[in-house]
């Protein structure tokens, strides 16, 4: 299993790629929980899993709330 990354501030303009990077790491996520959901519907590793999974979903919206905050600033401050 692959170390979990922790959230990271970026700067404005490296929120899309963060957030496709942290989406691309979360549907690699979905296919292995998946995968071991078939063969072992009760392992332990699945549940560790769906914490790293929705970790990275929390990541993901964290980002994306970030970036309408930043936007919604430049609206109001012009």
């Amino acid at each position: 299993m692959r170390g979990h990354r922790f959230w990271r501030p970026t700067g404005h303009g490296q929120n899309d790629a963060e957030i496709q990077r942290l989406r691309q790491e979360l549907t690699a996520y979905n296919e292995i929980i998946e995968e071991l959901e078939q063969q072992h519907p009760e392992g332990p590793k699945i549940e560790a899993l769906k914490a790293i999974a929705l970790s990275l979903a929390q990541q993901i919206d964290e980002l994306r709330c970030s970036k309408a905050a930043d936007e919604l600033t430049d609206l109001l401050s012009r």
